[in-house]
């Protein structure tokens, strides 16, 4: 059929004007129907492009067609910083770093396929009468289930055995979140109980000598005088102490005993105490903590132990009697994706003639759900992993199946990044997904920085040609072709194999020592043992979910806090060598700050050597200003409009809130008599207003600043500005920010472990990355980085392959030694792609 109308569709989004954050008034068209990458260094404006500008306009003028009803129910985005865009269709996002899901959510109610089984569970089980009668599977229980709830006879079966009638369970009945929870542990699946060995870990020691933790806690110094009153003696070992004497130091009553305090001018005085047995003190201490510190040193006396009722699986046992094929609904949340998908077909034959249709429709929805979840390589998860231990990689992706199971046309889909915690195995399958979207009849626009989606995309744009200031125009656009053969370009030598990935000098392993780790049975490693060179950088490689997280922040983590600290190893740990390591230092992609008031001035306490250096002036003086006065979180600095924030929110009900730059102090933060201090003719908000080099330069003189200034300039952070929020940087410039305290000392017996520290980041930024991990090793720090990122992996000492695969095809150490040995090791899922990119660049 001939469409009139079809030649005047047009062939792209024109935008013109963009001017958010740091882009320059750009203009640029971006083919619609394809797949388009964006590229660019961290900081170029690549995001501001994508999400900033086009996505926030998409939404805002989707959503300004719905009524001012609707609108005032949903979270909106402001305008974007653009004088026009043309051709934009409705627009979705898949944003960088999906919401980590409470404790309450699995992959099944992530996925929906939990909805969908209790359904099953409903309607197509066998169920067990009061009397413990089984009856077999019958369309008379999905009849009842479906009569409404007004009916008396909704939901009521009779045993044909016995003839007694009884509610069966409907499909609410089977949600942990509600009716179907275990009443033991509320439907989380486990319980917090405090472990009396780690209050008193070593029995050897007496009360005196401290063998009770719990009452070094603060405010418990007088336990050991009231103890003495109550006739307990506290100079014999704990283990030596009579049946009574140690109910009293355990669970002994809280009550009230007089006991003789001294001072230091060697007087005394009465006290009318309160006596806290061991387990109370730490009970108390936790509902008084004010702060996160205190939490987590309390936390150290609980372990988080399997619900014993529901075993884990968050469904109240009473569920357990309904069956499908002889399994409960725990046991089939247990099940993997791909097992389930087996399942499936073992229920179809299963169930009588009279009931294929209804189970056909069920199981054909669950397979239709699972299907795109299993193309983007998540078939290894299973249905109860809980939400808040996935990786964002896997977040993401289980956010790009529902997108995808929608099978919606005509849509621009932005993605920010969704190569993110990715093996490169898992990026071919990510790919496939992304050219499915495009075949659908939908145009793709996809933020990232790995060269096999750029290269797999039809159309690039490449923003920079560097951070900050010194980036946000358009410096080259077109086919990969192009790129590549664009002088101006930045990532053109690491799509041709042209750049210089090696930056890292190889040391021999463990010739400096040797960090151990034997792991009993932890999630999907069973019998694992592990080691690291000390002084080396260690790289932990593998497919997602194939285990190291489990061995480095589950396992050899605490392990090594515990043997530092001298206390009992985790249990599922047994042994672990530190090698002499004093300290750990664990590096993740967390945004730094909470709010607009952490800056990189505040972080780096460089503001705080400015607040005094103006209140050392002699105007500041004159006037009686102290350091206190330069603060712009203290009320005697900060604008009083706007609080210091330098902007103010406009509620302006069905619309998006409006945030705007305060009218009285125009973004500088401060009062204007505080601005009037100049310290070598500026004020604050003009140094806030400064890069990190030109500050370098202007603080030549006052060596504390300059000194932490020079650091952030050799992490590759020269770009940012002073007053820059911290909580908008990048995973990659977080992690490098927080190394800003570390990079000025010796690092000798320190252990880094860096979390995928190449998120956010460009090839070329990597590449400043590993000079930042040779001036730690320089300084003899011992670094663990777990890494899918093959520049990275190219660079290492030693590696610890974790696979072949993820869950329970995963979980075991299938190669170890260089990059080079890894690569020629047939065993190696990452060998193989490792071997690829070594040869691209002549490095194999």
């Amino acid at each position: 059929m001939t469409i009139r109308h079809k030649n005047y569709i047009p062939d792209d989004i024109e935008v013109t004007g963009a001017n958010a954050n740091n882009l320059k008034d750009i203009d640029v068209k971006i083919p619609l129907n394809s797949f388009v990458a964006i590229t660019g260094v961290s900081g170029s404006g690549k995001s501001s492009l994508a999400m900033d500008t086009i996505y926030a306009e998409g939404a805002r003028k989707y959503l300004n067609a719905l009524s001012t009803y609707t609108r005032r129910r949903i979270t909106q985005v402001g305008r974007s910083d653009v004088k026009d865009i043309k051709n934009l269709p409705s627009t979705i996002a898949l944003r960088q770093r999906p919401t980590v899901p409470s404790v309450r959510s699995t992959v099944g109610t992530m996925t929906e396929s939990l909805n969908i089984l209790r359904l099953m569970f409903s309607r197509l089980s066998s169920i067990v009468c009061p009397n413990g009668h089984r009856l077999d599977p019958t369309l008379k229980i999905s009849e009842v289930m479906d009569l409404p709830a007004s009916d008396e006879a909704m939901g009521m079966m009779t045993c044909p055995t016995c003839g007694v009638k009884f509610m069966a369970f409907g499909a609410e009945d089977f949600a942990f979140n509600s009716d179907g929870a275990c009443p033991t542990c509320q439907g989380t699946g486990f319980l917090k109980d405090i472990e009396l060995s780690k209050i008193i870990p070593d029995e050897t020691l007496s009360v005196d000598d401290g063998a009770i933790r719990s009452w070094n806690l603060p405010g418990r110094a007088l336990q050991k005088d009231i103890i003495k009153e109550l006739g307990i003696r506290t100079d014999v070992p704990f283990k030596d102490l009579n049946e009574h004497e140690k109910d009293v130091i355990v669970n002994g009553e809280e009550l009230k005993r007089e006991v003789i305090v001294p001072t230091k001018t060697g007087r005394s005085f009465k006290l009318n105490a309160l006596y806290e047995n061991a387990v109370t003190a730490v009970k108390n201490s936790l509902k008084n903590a004010k702060n996160e510190n205190a939490v987590k040193r309390l936390e150290r006396f609980y372990s988080v132990k399997v619900c014993p009722d529901c075993q884990g699986s968050r469904f109240n046992p009473k569920l357990f009697s309904n069956q499908l094929v002889g399994k409960n609904i725990a046991e089939v949340s247990n099940f993997t994706i791909s097992q389930l998908q087996d399942f499936c077909k073992d229920i179809m034959a299963w169930l009588p003639k009279d009931m294929q249709a209804l189970g056909k429709n069920l199981t054909n929805e669950l397979l239709d759900l699972l299907s795109p979840i299993v193309d983007l390589g998540l078939n290894y998860l299973s249905i109860s992993r809980a939400g808040n231990t996935l990786s964002t990689g896997e977040l993401q992706r289980i956010q790009l199946a529902r997108t995808i199971r929608n099978q919606m046309t005509g849509v621009l889909y932005v993605l920010d990044e969704p190569s993110v915690g990715l093996h490169a195995a898992n990026v071919e399958g990510l790919i496939k997904i992304l050219r499915e979207l495009v075949r659908l009849g939908n145009s793709l626009i996809v933020v990232d920085h790995d060269t096999s989606i750029i290269a797999a995309a039809d159309y690039v744009i490449e923003i920079g040609p560097d951070s900050g200031e010194d980036g946000g125009r358009i410096i080259g656009q077109g086919t990969v072709d192009q790129i590549e053969g664009e002088k101006n370009s930045v990532i053109q030598p690491y799509l041709s194999g042209q750049a210089d990935i090696i930056k890292h000098k190889p040391v021999k392993p463990f010739a400096k020592g040797t960090i151990s780790i034997a792991v009993g049975d932890r999630y999907n490693i069973h019998n694992m043992t592990a080691k690291f060179s000390k002084e080396s950088l260690n790289v932990v490689s593998g497919m997602s979910g194939s285990g190291k997280t489990t061995l480095i922040f589950d396992s050899l983590l605490p392990a090594m806090d515990d043997r530092i600290a001298g206390e009992p190893l985790p249990r599922f740990v047994k042994d672990v060598d530190t090698a002499d390591i004093k300290n750990i230092v664990k590096f993740d992609s967390v945004p730094i700050g909470k709010n607009v008031r952490s800056t990189v001035g505040t972080y780096t306490k460089i503001l705080d050597h400015l607040r005094k250096l103006f209140s050392e002036t002699p105007a500041a003086k004159a006037q009686k200003f102290t350091p206190t006065y330069f603060s712009y979180n203290n009320k005697q600095g900060a604008c009083p409009n706007c609080g210091g924030t330098g902007v103010i929110t406009l509620d302006i009900q069905y619309l998006p809130d409006m945030v705007q730059t305060c009218p009285v102090c125009h973004g500088d933060r401060y009062k204007k008599d505080i601005l009037d201090i100049k310290w070598h003719d500026k004020n604050l908000a003009e140094i806030l207003d400064m890069s990190v080099r030109e500050a370098a330069d202007f603080f030549k003189d006052e060596p504390k600043i300059e000194n932490t200034l020079d650091v952030l300039i050799d992490i590759g952070l020269s770009y940012l500005k002073l007053g820059e929020s911290t909580p908008t940087l990048s995973g990659g410039e977080a992690q490098r920010m927080k190394l800003v305290t570390y990079m000025k000392r010796s690092q000798k017996n320190q252990l880094f472990i860096f979390d995928e520290p190449s998120v956010g980041l460009h090839p070329k930024d990597v590449g400043v990355l590993l000079d930042v991990f040779n001036k730690l090793l320089k300084k003899h720090a011992t670094i663990i980085v777990i890494e899918h990122d093959l520049d990275i992996i190219s660079n290492a000492d030693y590696i610890n392959d974790l696979g072949p695969e993820g869950g329970i095809n995963g979980g075991r150490i299938v190669a170890t030694g260089t990059p080079k040995a890894i690569a020629d090791n047939p065993a190696s899922l990452t060998g193989k792609y490792l071997k690829e990119h070594l040869q691209l660049f002549d490095e194999y």
